[in-house]
């Protein structure tokens, strides 16, 4: 069955906080039969470790069973499976990790995983067909959440968790992790929201591609003395209309702590090199609300900044001021 978007999966927790929604769809993703194994009576720390790490659920041994019907080899493609889950996206590093040591090789298996859906191969927004098929390019990532957070940290603790010890590595492996593995999602979940922005009419201009870009740019640094030096660096959400004359850039940031003046111009400092060609958009998708410095500069700077609850209602149509970034 085809997975589901965001907003239809959280339909299967109504009542949850936004934030947890954000932290449960991480968890499960899309698929119903994965989500119809969560107790939205339940919060969700208690759902992951009774439907999912207690060992006799039906999504302990999910991926597993999956992973049999589908492949031989299964020890090879859990080591590369957990080694995408654990942040290794290019195929030298993944190929390092799971320690198979010819890349050719990985790239076989990663090409077998890509074709059953588990992992797709990411290009920056901005890259040319040369570049994509280029087969040493581009960054590799799971598609299915679920598969994501099993091999994150259920696969990776899975002696312990055959040992009974579900409520220790609850306690002192998932959930001081949760929050940051969910911010990946929570990308995704900014992506679609733009989408659905689009489809009302609601962004001031029509994108034909969106995505993340990465690459190298400037970023900040005081040691240098510019205060900018060039690395490689990404920008979460990047629109770019058919001419490439107008420019969405958006930053998401789920965590716990308001979003600052200084992160505000980390992102000013990453559009340096392309400040005098398009104008820019800029959204802030937040967990959080701004800093005072920031909330005060608000008014000035003309960027906009959108709270997480922004995510769940119906947003008004508003015409969102094109600026060029500003060095500081």
């Amino acid at each position: 069955m085809r997975e589901m978007g965001f907003y239809d999966a959280v339909k299967f927790f109504p009542d949850y906080a936004d934030r947890d929604k954000v932290l449960a769809y991480a968890v499960l993703g899309g698929i119903p039969h994965y989500l119809r194994q969560w107790n939205p009576g339940l919060s969700v720390g208690e759902n992951i470790k009774r439907n999912i790490l207690t060992k006799g659920c039906i999504l302990y041994s999910e991926v597993d069973f999956l992973l049999h019907q589908e492949l031989r080899e299964t020890p090879i493609y859990n080591s590369i499976i957990e080694a995408v889950a654990l942040g290794n996206t290019k195929l030298n590093d993944i190929s390092q990790k799971s320690l198979v040591e010819d890349t050719s090789k990985t790239s076989v298996y990663l090409k077998n995983l890509m074709e059953l859906g588990i992992v797709e191969r990411e290009f920056s927004v901005d890259a040319k067909l040369k570049e994509q098929a280029n087969s040493n390019r581009g960054t590799y990532r799971l598609t299915d959440n679920f598969f994501r957070f099993w091999y994150a940290f259920g696969f990776a603790n899975f002696s312990q968790l055959e040992d009974g010890d579900v409520d220790g590595v609850c306690e002192y492996v998932v959930k001081p992790a949760l929050h940051k593995f969910a911010s990946f999602t929570f990308e995704d979940i900014c992506r679609e929201f733009v989408r659905e922005m689009q489809k009302k009419n609601e962004l001031p201009f029509r994108y034909a591609k969106m995505g993340r870009w990465f690459g190298k740019t400037t970023v900040r640094d005081e040691k240098a003395a510019s205060g900018l030096r060039t690395a490689e660096t990404e920008i979460d959400i990047l629109c770019i209309d058919r001419g490439a004359k107008e420019y969405l850039v958006g930053e998401c940031k789920f965590k716990g702590v308001p979003f600052s003046y200084s992160e505000y111009c980390d992102t000013v400092a990453k559009l340096s090199p392309l400040k005098e060609k398009p104008s820019f958009t800029m959204h802030y998708f937040l967990k959080t609300d701004l800093t005072r410095k920031l909330s005060i500069m608000r008014q000035k700077i003309k960027r906009s900044s959108i709270p997480l609850t922004k995510l769940f209602i119906t947003h008004k149509k508003q015409r969102i001021a094109k600026v060029k970034p500003t060095r500081r």
